[in-house]
């Protein structure tokens, strides 16, 4: 008689849904899923709910497979030595597996004034607690976004486009990632919405209050609603378990996305730092993060091998209200490329990955073992820097035939 093995998942998001779907490939595996929410956050439409075009939630139903048990609840600890996981409603869920896939949220902005008086949106939460703030203000109220990386320029698209006077503050440069090209494009499309940029040097932000924001250059800029987009940070729940993290508090693992601490724990997502060298955090990143960690289970369930992290990027899709936007093409090792896709066809792009998403996440939950983006060739860049890390001399290729 074949013996059952139980695999919990934390977390529901990209990685989590993908990664518990992929395991129902056996039907000797029981895979439970814990989730603080009953939906499925599209946090990548996060800003559409602030600007009031979106509602960013998806039905389980719609994404999760049939065999995979969905409990509605927040692991408070981990416990390695006992294999289980205690839950905040009471009560605890043993597993033989454990895959850590809890995502990332707003970083505790230790900007004074920043805590008390801005709002992150990088939750469900935080973007439904910001949403009646906004339609409760004037549309010529100043509105301030601090924070240029792709959830910055996207939400201060979509305020101006709904009739709000947006600033965004980039603290440096807009969109970091960007090749000048798309930059430029970029800068454009906000000129035309109406969004004033403030970007260069001493443009951080010093301080909040409750109707101004303050920048190291010493102006005040006055601001009635204060969004705050600026960095990410992790749940501590694995530091809180005594397992091995980065700085932010990422779970630092092996190349098969494994524990340092435990082979029966298993990372993915924003919340996981292979050989401390996390991918950058989205859900291009997390999908076959996901799909990684469930294949690495599978192989240790089958007595196999587990593979390495093959990680590949296209590039980055940033949506500029809902008549515009960009898809930043890159090299596989998430370097920006000059060529990009802007304007409405940017537009339409960015709409299929968003909608590409969730099919992903449902075609792996009807057909699980089908989703192979995780296997695409990255290159050899992420070794060298692993090389790098460890002071090896890299690899000499073989001369060609």
């Amino acid at each position: 008689m074949t013996e059952n093995t139980d695999v919990v998942v934390i977390g529901g998001g990209y990685a989590g849904v993908m990664a518990a779907n992929r395991l129902t490939q056996r039907g000797d595996v029981t895979v439970t899923l814990i989730n603080p929410r009953p939906k499925f956050v599209e946090r990548i439409r996060l800003h559409q709910l602030v600007g009031g075009s979106d509602d960013a939630v998806v039905d389980y139903r719609d994404v999760l497979g049939q065999g995979v048990r969905l409990v509605v609840d927040t692991v408070t600890r981990i416990d390695a030595d006992g294999r289980g996981v205690t839950l905040a409603a009471g009560g605890a869920v043993r597993y033989d597996y454990l895959i850590y896939a809890v995502g990332s949220g707003s970083a505790d902005p230790s900007v004074p004034g920043a805590a008390e008086f801005a709002y992150p949106i990088a939750t469900l939460e935080d973007a439904q607690r910001l949403r009646p703030v906004l339609d409760a203000v004037p549309g010529e109220a100043a509105v301030t976004v601090v924070g240029a990386g792709p959830t910055g320029i996207e939400t201060a698209a979509e305020l101006a486009e709904a009739g709000h006077a947006v600033t965004l503050v980039c603290g440096g440069v807009l969109g970091p990632y960007l090749h000048t090209r798309g930059r430029r494009s970029v800068a454009r499309r906000l000129a035309k919405l109406g969004v004033t940029v403030i970007d260069g040097s001493g443009t951080k932000v010093t301080a909040v209050t409750r109707d101004a924001v303050r920048l190291g250059d010493g102006r005040e800029l006055p601001s009635a609603v204060t969004v705050w987009t600026a960095g990410f940070g992790v749940p501590d729940l694995a530091a809180r378990s005594g397992l091995t993290t980065d700085a932010l508090g990422r779970l630092v693992t092996d190349e098969t996305l494994t524990s340092v601490d435990d082979a029966r724990i298993v990372a993915a997502g924003d919340s996981a730092a292979p050989s401390n060298l996390p991918a950058r955090m989205s859900c291009q990143a997390a999908m076959p993060l996901g799909a990684r960690a469930a294949d690495t289970v599978l192989s240790r369930i089958a007595g196999e091998q587990p593979s390495t992290l093959n990680q590949v990027f296209a590039g980055q899709c940033i949506s500029l209200g809902r008549g515009a936007g960009i898809f930043q093409f890159a090299h596989r090792n998430d370097v920006a490329l000059w060529f990009h896709i802007d304007g409405r066809p940017g537009a339409k792009l960015k709409e299929f990955v968003c909608k590409g998403t969730v099919k992903h996440l449902a075609d792996e939950a009807g057909k699980p073992g089908s989703y192979g983006l995780h296997r695409v060739s990255g290159g050899d860049q992420r070794q060298r820097l692993l090389q790098g890390e460890r002071g090896e001399a890299p690899a000499l290729a073989e001369p060609a035939a």
